[in-house]
């Protein structure tokens, strides 16, 4: 799916099921929110916090997914509401940082033979 049809589907969920937009700052507060609640997770899973019981790895993987699609979609809704293509937002940022960045990182020592996958 491409990022304008899917700016165009949360535009068209948001007014079949959510009535309407919140306004910008709730929605920039939600988007807080769900930052949090993915962070929150990725502390348990991958830092040094724990889960209060096991969770199988499937599961994990699983619950980052949700919470990052949530993430996006909060972000969706700020786009269509301060009507911001992303499509083309995105294009041009990506354009900054190679410009920006095009050799600042394979320089970086601290990144040598660093796979962080």
């Amino acid at each position: 799916m491409e990022i304008s049809e899917w700016q165009s589907k949360v535009d068209s969920w948001i007014k079949e099921y959510g009535v309407r937009y919140f306004d910008v700052m709730t929605n920039t507060l939600l988007l807080n929110e769900e930052v949090g609640e993915l962070s929150r997770l990725v502390a348990r899973a991958y830092g040094e916090q724990s889960f209060k019981q096991e969770i199988p790895k499937q599961e994990i993987k699983k619950r980052l997914a949700d919470e990052m699609s949530d993430v996006i979609f909060v972000v969706s809704c700020l786009a269509n509401q301060l009507e911001i293509d992303l499509t083309k937002s995105l294009k041009e940022n990506l354009e900054k940082k190679t410009k920006r960045d095009s050799t600042r990182h394979i320089q970086n020592p601290k990144l040598a033979g660093n796979d962080s996958k």
